[in-house]
């Protein structure tokens, strides 16, 4: 009876310490590719605030209205090719 009870101990113990180490492993995978998706929202991080920075630059009124007059060739109506429509 005591020999019964010392292999299931012992089976017991091997169980567990092999459940042990595969906890282990898996934290440790998961670890990773915790550290794997930090870093790449770092660079997205970084790349979006490249982009409001362009977007910024780009949207400046200024720049808006270079543009229209150089490229577009657009310009300010005179006051007498105004009108204004009443409802």
């Amino acid at each position: 009876m005591t020999r019964f009870l010392a292999l299931l101990l012992l089976a017991a113990n091997v169980i567990s310490g092999i459940g042990v180490v595969q906890a282990r492993h898996q934290h440790r995978q998961l670890f990773v590719e915790l550290t794997r998706l930090v870093d790449e929202r770092d660079e997205l991080n970084i790349d979006f605030g490249r982009l409001q920075l362009e977007q910024a630059t780009w949207a400046e009124a200024h720049r808006v209205d270079q543009v229209a007059r150089a490229r577009l060739g657009m310009k300010f109506p005179e006051a007498g090719e105004i009108v204004v429509v009443q409802p």
